[in-house]
């Protein structure tokens, strides 16, 4: 067997063996299989295709290529929540707070962002002294103290994703279902989670720009989970526009702490989060019969009571986080939310127009494009397009309107923040010279904008 005989079988479009497949991921980790031969290999996987057993064996090959996160002694069902990706999608900080407060543990293992798609690492970061790096005691003891942790992806796991990974990135093979399924589905299955809920995104700022393939990708996944013997559930859920008022690291923590003590919330936002805890709740050691509706009053409670908030708070101070200076933050903080960058800008219906015509008129926005939105904040500095770019922490951008809102000429739709002028003209000139934000006139005819948040559930 050699890695030539291997791609000139999936050139011709046959089927690869569990033993071919185990044969490259092993060699590509090792170094015997080159950056070259293994970008042709992924090269004919996107051409030709996997089965389902070909993208099972290659998820299982890429799990077993690293370490194996296991909770020592932990008899509990623990869960894990993964995200496809989106503009604004902070939802991983309120679910796992919300869902401790009920004893239902949450382990979640997040990333950085690369391009449009924000890291939920990154916006941690936000918060003074917080550390995503911890050693598997570190786990054990936060999941048994506070009930939920996120940590950053180790060193040793999966490292055969990390390396196919970069190699996608830069060879034009990202956009094939079996090589994004079995790279999500690896690391899944590399932690100690008895349950996974994913939230597929399909929509304009999602990889998954159509209800379809989301649901080809989500089906992939859940049978993966099913062989494996894990409990899974897929949410498809909407990101056409982005997720919640804000965009942007600090920004997004802060949005996700309001929810949480101050009940300030996006109602889209929260409808997501409300489906997501119901679907966890259901494949948890919690779960008591109860029908959706009761399920959210229960989540009302938490959320009135403040547990879920305090609940964060121990997540924070448990990875190190300064809990005398989140606490002042929030304390003291507004209704509205404001960045710490040195500049902003506000973006008004007008700058929209071009032509404002007369005060009087009235306009409903009727597309707000998650994707261009998304190369907006990446313009601002909020964003990295390599891997050891910087981010400004404090860019980004607070939505005022959303689908569907009725503006006149002279509302503010958004304002941009960046600690780089620069960087905030050259986003100033995407978001108003592009056609991100597409207005109606209501006085011409009755406008209805489709704006659903939840478009299947999957098990």
């Amino acid at each position: 067997m050699n890695i030539i005989e291997i791609i000139e079988k999936k050139k011709r479009g046959f089927k690869l063996e569990q033993e071919e497949i185990q044969f490259f991921v092993d060699g590509y980790v090792g170094g015997d299989v080159t950056d070259y031969q293994a970008s042709a290999l992924l090269m004919a996987i996107c051409i030709n295709g996997m089965d389902f057993e070909e993208t099972f064996n290659l998820t299982m090959a890429m799990r077993n290529s690293g370490d194996i996160v296991e909770i020592p002694g932990y008899d509990r069902v623990l869960l894990d929540k993964h995200s496809t990706g989106g503009v604004g999608d902070k939802s991983t900080l309120v679910l796992a707070p919300i869902l401790a407060a009920m004893d239902i543990p949450v382990f979640k293992m997040s990333g950085r962002g690369l391009g449009i798609t924000g890291g939920t690492i990154d916006k941690l970061e936000a918060v003074p002294g917080f550390s995503s790096l911890l050693t598997t005691e570190q786990m054990v003891d936060i999941i048994q103290r506070v009930g939920c942790l996120d940590a950053a992806q180790t060193a040793n796991l999966v490292p055969a994703d990390k390396k196919l990974y970069a190699l996608r990135d830069v060879t034009g093979t990202v956009d094939s279902i079996p090589l994004i399924a079995s790279s999500i589905m690896s690391k899944k299955l590399a932690l100690g989670t008895k349950g996974i809920v994913l939230d597929v995104k399909c929509g304009s700022g999602a990889f998954m720009k159509s209800a379809d393939t989301a649901k080809d990708l989500a089906t992939t996944m859940i049978e993966i989970s099913k062989r494996a013997g894990r409990k899974c559930i897929a949410v498809l859920s909407d990101m056409n526009q982005p997720l919640g008022y804000t965009v942007g690291n600090k920004l997004e923590v802060d949005e996700a702490v309001m929810f949480l003590k101050e009940g300030l919330c996006e109602p889209l936002f929260k409808e997501l989060i409300y489906v997501l805890c119901y679907q966890m709740y259901l494949i948890s050691d919690r779960n008591d019969g109860l029908d959706y509706d009761n399920f959210t009053k229960r989540i009302d409670e938490v959320l009135q009571s403040k547990k879920s908030y305090e609940k964060l708070l121990q997540m924070f101070e448990a990875q190190g986080a300064d809990l005398e200076k989140v606490r002042a933050r929030y304390d003291s903080y507004g209704n509205s939310f404001e960045s710490d960058a040195e500049y902003k800008r506000k973006v008004i219906t007008g700058d929209i127009l071009k032509d404002t015509g007369t005060l009087d008129s009235a306009f409903t926005i009727t597309k707000l494009d998650a994707e261009t939105i998304g190369k907006v904040s990446l313009a601002l500095g909020a964003g990295r397009l390599k891997k050891e770019d910087d981010i400004d922490l404090d860019a980004g951008i607070v939505f005022e309107k959303k689908l569907g809102d009725i503006v006149k000429p002279d509302d503010v739709i958004a304002t941009l923040y960046s600690n780089d002028s620069g960087k905030l003209d050259s986003a100033y000139e995407i978001i108003t010279g592009s056609d991100c934000i597409c207005l109606s006139g209501v006085d011409k005819q009755s406008i209805e904008v489709k704006n659903d948040i939840i478009l299947d559930v999957l098990s």
